[in-house]
């Protein structure tokens, strides 16, 4: 039991000397990052000068434009190779997926879930969604129907077609004929 005490207390003293260290190396990290920060702008943006003419004062402002238009630039080229990198990274797992070939299928669920239900889910709670269809269907008059298949029946070329067919057909047209 004293050596689990004992390594106990070990493994605990070397823990703690580990947090110790990779405390004073985040410092470390932190301070380099700021002198890196602080030699950065004293040598990208020198400290400004404002001159006391107008002339001066626009040739300055034309500089800094110039300046700024550069910067854009080179976000937007930078930006650019971001995305592109980042879509061939895309490219790449897809394909080491795929070749793979290992597929883990989730196991699927029957639900049961009205049409309402279901609109409700995917639309929100917000839109009111209701499943009426016979709401929306337009309404057709009796007479209109009676009318139509009226003219139907006397232009319908089914009925000359198959009266026409076959040897009782051409009989007809035979007699006609004469």
């Amino acid at each position: 039991q004293k050596k689990r005490r004992a390594a106990t207390a070990r493994r605990q003293h070397l823990k703690s000397a580990m947090l110790q260290l990779a405390a004073t190396e985040i410092e470390k990290e932190a301070a380099a990052k700021e002198v890196e920060k602080q030699n950065y702008l004293a040598e990208h943006c020198p400290p400004l000068s404002l001159p006391g003419s107008m002339q001066e004062l626009q040739e300055l402002c034309k500089k800094l434009h110039a300046k700024i238009e550069a910067v854009d630039e080179e976000r937007y080229d930078t930006e650019v190779k971001l995305q592109k990198t980042n879509k061939e990274l895309e490219d790449l797992s897809q394909k080491l997926f795929d070749l793979r070939g290992k597929f883990k299928r989730p196991p699927l669920r029957r639900v049961r879930m009205s049409a309402d239900a279901m609109l409700r889910a995917l639309l929100g709670s917000k839109h009111k969604v209701c499943m009426d269809l016979r709401a929306n269907l337009k309404q057709v008059k009796k007479e209109d129907t009676e009318k139509e298949k009226d003219l139907r029946d006397v232009g319908d070329w089914r009925k000359n077609i198959e009266e026409k067919s076959g040897m009782e057909g051409r009989k007809k047209m035979f007699e006609a004929g004469e």
